[in-house]
C-alpha cells in the first residue's frame, strides 16, 4: 500500500523514529491527547486559553523580521469579535489563504503588549474550510515526532492510513473478547488514534494494552512450554551426604529465605522436568549462597555446573570463592573466559578438561556459550546479573550438553512483583527480601555541589583509615547538550581529585570505553588494595566484592535512577566497617528531592524500584531487564496492573487448554508482525 505524503524524503525522516514498513507507522500510537471538542466564540477568549475558532480570514500581511524568521497576520472574525492570528515561518500559507477564506484555527491566547489587545500567538493547527464544511472536532492526538515531521503530516497520513486500509482481521479468539468485553480491534487502531470521546479512547488503550501483553505472555509460556514441559529434563538425587557436608560447613547461617529457597529449588531439581527459576534478591541477600548448594548437588549426582558472569573479574571472585570452599571436599572447580583461553593451547587444555568431565563446576563468562565448549554431563546452569544475557543465551548454553540442563538465575536488580510477571514469564520466580544478620546499614546522605570540598575531605579521612572509596560519574566526556553542559565528566573528575586533594593517594579511572582487559585490570588492582580511590562511570554497577570500600560518592546523582542509585550504593557495605553513600546534586527541583529523600528513608531496593518505575514510567524496561523482549508501546504495568493480570491468566488457560493449538499458526504471525523474530524459538512442538 501506498501511504499519500510520504515520498522518499519523509521515509527516511520516518526512520530516525524507528518506523519502517506501514505497520510500524500504524503503531506509532500517540504520546498524548488534546482535547478540542467544542468551538470557542472570540468574544468569550481569554488569555492563557488554548481554543478552537471558527471564521473568516481577513487582511492578511507577511512581513519579513530576519533571514530566518518571516510572521504571517490575519484577522479572524467570528461575527462575534475579531483577533489577529500570527503563524511563524510558514510562507506557503500566503499562496493559499484568500481574503474571506473560512478556517478553523486551534491555538493558544495571549496579551499582546505593543497591540493592546488579545491575539493568536501559537497556531497549533488550522484548517481551511469549505463554505458550508463542519469543522472536525474532537480529540486530536500527539504523535512522538522530530522537528523535520510536524503533528498536522502525522496526523493527515495516518487519517490517510487509516481511511484505505481494509479492515483489520481479529487477533483474539473471540472467547477472550467476550469474557473480557474488549473492544474490536479495527475499532481500537482507530480509536486510539482519532477517538470519538474519552470513552472510546480508554476502551482502545484497554484492547491494545490487552494485546501486546497477552501477546508477550503467549510467547514467554510456549517457550516455557516446549523447553520445561515438552521436554525430559534430569531427575537429581535428593540430598545426600556431600551436599549436607558443604551445608554444615558454610562459614555463616543461611536466613530463611535462602533455606526456603534452597528447598525450592531442591523441589526442581529432583523433578524430571527441567528446572527453570530465577532468584531475586537484592544486593547481599545471599544469592550466590543458594547457587554454590545447587551446583554441589547436581554434582553429587555425578553431573558438572556452569555458572555465567556478566564480566571476567565477578567470574574470577565466584572462581576463587567456590575453588578455595569446595576444593577440600573433592570438588574440582575451573575458570573458562578470555584470560585462560588466550591461546589455543590452554583453549584446548580447558575444552578437553570440561568434555571429559576432569571439571565438575566451571565458572565463565560468554566463553562458555563459545562454539567449542562441550560438556560431558552438564546437570545445572546458573547465570548471575541475568538481565545481561536474557533468554537467547541461556537457550544457547542448555545446547552445550546432549542431556536438558536445570536452569537457575539469579539477579540483583529489584522488579516489583507486576513487573516480573511479565518480564519473566518463562521462569518461575523465587524473591529473597531478608538479608543476613550483622550486614550495616549504608549511611546515606544527599548534599549540593557547594559541599563537594567537605565531601571529599572527609573520603580522604576515610582513605588515611585505611579504607578504599568509589566517585560515580554519569559521562565519559564533556557533552554538547544544553541540558548535560553542567556535568562535570569521569575524565576531568578523575584530573580534578588525582591532581588535587588526593595526589598522594593511589588513584585510577574505569569507564565503559576501556579494553575489557585495561578494565579486569584496573578492576583487580582496586580488589587488590593497591588503588585506594576509583573513579568511574556505572560500569562498576555490577563489581567485584571490595570489603575495604567504605565509601561511594555519586557525582549529578540526579542523572541517575532511584534503582541504579541503589545498586551503585551496593558496591560498599560490604565489610565490617560502617559505610557511606554521598549524592552530590544541584538539582533543587521537588522532584529530585522526592527520589534523594527515597533513598535516604529506606535501604529496601524493591520499594525503590517500584517508586522509580512510578516515576519514571517503565520505558524500555523490558529490554534492560531481559535482552530479547520487546518494548511495549500502548500497555503500563502499574496503570494497567489488572489488564496485566488478566491478559497472563487469559495467554496461561489458552497456551496450557488449547491442546490440539488451532490458532498457534495465527499467533505466531502474529508474534512475528509485532515483535519480529523475538520469540523465533518457538516451534509447534
Amino acid at each position: 500500500m501506498y501511504l499519500k505524503g510520504v515520498g522518499p524524503r519523509k521515509a527516511d525522516m520516518l526512520k530516525k523514529l524507528d518506523i519502517f514498513t506501514m505497520y510500524d507507522f500504524l503503531t506509532h500510537y500517540p504520546r498524548a491527547y488534546e482535547n478540542y471538542s467544542t468551538v470557542s466564540k472570540i468574544a468569550d477568549v481569554d488569555a492563557g486559553e488554548t481554543v478552537v475558532l471558527v471564521g473568516r480570514m481577513y487582511h492578511l500581511e507577511q512581513r519579513v523580521i530576519r533571514h530566518n524568521l518571516s510572521i504571517i497576520e490575519g484577522t479572524l472574525d467570528d461575527d462575534t469579535g475579531r483577533i489577529t492570528v500570527m503563524w511563524f515561518n510558514q510562507d506557503y500559507l500566503m499562496r493559499k489563504l484568500e481574503y474571506g477564506t473560512r478556517m478553523m484555527i486551534i491555538g493558544k491566547i495571549k496579551w499582546d503588549d505593543w497591540r493592546n489587545e488579545l491575539v493568536v500567538g501559537q497556531v497549533i493547527n488550522s484548517t481551511i474550510l469549505g463554505a458550508h464544511e463542519q469543522p472536525s472536532l474532537g480529540i486530536m492526538p500527539v504523535y512522538p515526532s522530530t522537528s523535520s515531521l510536524p503533528q498536522s503530516f502525522f496526523r493527515t497520513a495516518m487519517k490517510n492510513l487509516l481511511d484505505k486500509m481494509p479492515p483489520l482481521p481479529e487477533i483474539l479468539p473471540q472467547v477472550i473478547l467476550k469474557q473480557l468485553k474488549l473492544m474490536p480491534l479495527d475499532l481500537a487502531m482507530h480509536s486510539i488514534h482519532f477517538p470519538k470521546d474519552q470513552r472510546y479512547l480508554d476502551a482502545a488503550r484497554r484492547r491494545l494494552a490487552f494485546d501486546e501483553l497477552f501477546l508477550i505472555q503467549c510467547g514467554l509460556m510456549l517457550i516455557k512450554r516446549q523447553t520445561k514441559y515438552n521436554r525430559l529434563g534430569i531427575q537429581h538425587e535428593k540430598n545426600g551426604e556431600l551436599v549436607n557436608k558443604i551445608f554444615d560447613s558454610l562459614p555463616f547461617e543461611l536466613t530463611n529465605d535462602q533455606k526456603n529457597i534452597f528447598a525450592e529449588v531442591s523441589r526442581d531439581m529432583e523433578d524430571k522436568l527441567p528446572m527453570r527459576r530465577l532468584i531475586q534478591g537484592d544486593v547481599g541477600s545471599g544469592k550466590t549462597a543458594v547457587a554454590l548448594l545447587a551446583l554441589v548437588k547436581a554434582v553429587q549426582g555425578g553431573y558438572q555446573g556452569a555458572m555465567m558472569a556478566p564480566t571476567e573479574i565477578l567470574a574470577n571472585q565466584h572462581y576463587e570463592k567456590f575453588s578455595k570452599f569446595l576444593s577440600p571436599f573433592g570438588i574440582r572447580v575451573g575458570l573458562l573466559s578470555a584470560k585462560v583461553t588466550r591461546t589455543k593451547k590452554m583453549r584446548d587444555e580447558i575444552y578437553k578438561q570440561i568434555s571429559e568431565h576432569e571439571l565438575d563446576i566451571v565458572v565463565g563468562t560468554h566463553s562458555l556459550i563459545q562454539e567449542g565448549v562441550r560438556f560431558a554431563k552438564l546437570g545445572l546452569v546458573v547465570t548471575d546479573e541475568q538481565h545481561r544475557f536474557g533468554v537467547v543465551q541461556r537457550s544457547v548454553l542448555e545446547k552445550r550438553s546432549v542431556l536438558i540442563p536445570d536452569m537457575l538465575v539469579m539477579t540483583a536488580t529489584p522488579i516489583p512483583r507486576t513487573m516480573s510477571l511479565t518480564v519473566y514469564g518463562d521462569l518461575d520466580v523465587s524473591l529473597i527480601k531478608e538479608m543476613p544478620p550483622g550486614r550495616k546499614p549504608i549511611e546515606t546522605t544527599f548534599k549540593s555541589i557547594r559541599s563537594r570540598k567537605r565531601v571529599y575531605e572527609f573520603v580522604r579521612e576515610e582513605i588515611l583509615k585505611g579504607r578504599q572509596a568509589y566517585v560515580v560519574c554519569p559521562l565519559i566526556s564533556r557533552s554538547d547538550s544544553e541540558t548535560l553542559k553542567h556535568i562535570d565528566p569521569v575524565v576531568e573528575v578523575y584530573e580534578m581529585l588525582s591532581e588535587g586533594i588526593f595526589r598522594d593517594v593511589p588513584c585510577d579511572i574505569l569507564h565503559g570505553k576501556m579494553k575489557p582487559k585495561d578494565k579486569d585490570e584496573i578492576m583487580e588492582r582496586f580488589r587488590a588494595g593497591e588503588t585506594r580511590l576509583l573513579v568511574s562511570t556505572t560500569v562498576i554497577e555490577v563489581g567485584v566484592d571490595v570489603p575495604n570500600a567504605t565509601v561511594m560518592v555519586v557525582e549529578n546523582a540526579d542523572r541517575f535512577g532511584l534503582a541504579q542509585l541503589h545498586q551503585l550504593r551496593g558496591r560498599v557495605g560490604r565489610g565490617s566497617e560502617k559505610s557511606y553513600c554521598i549524592l552530590l546534586s544541584n538539582n533543587k527541583t521537588d522532584h529530585s528531592q522526592e527520589r534523594m529523600e527515597l533513598l535516604q528513608s529506606t535501604n529496601d531496593g524493591f520499594k525503590l524500584a517500584e517508586e522509580d518505575l512510578k516515576m519514571r514510567g517503565p520505558g524500555q524496561f523490558f529490554g534492560e531487564a531481559q535482552h530479547g523482549l520487546p518494548d511495549l508501546k500502548v500497555a503500563d504495568v502499574f496503570r494497567d496492573v489488572e489488564t496485566l493480570i488478566a491478559a497472563r491468566d487469559a495467554a496461561e488457560k489458552f497456551v496450557t487448554e488449547e491442546a490440539d493449538l488451532n490458532y498457534f499458526v495465527e499467533l505466531r504471525k502474529n508474534l512475528a508482525l509485532a515483535y519480529g523474530d523475538k520469540f523465533s524459538q518457538i516451534t509447534r512442538d
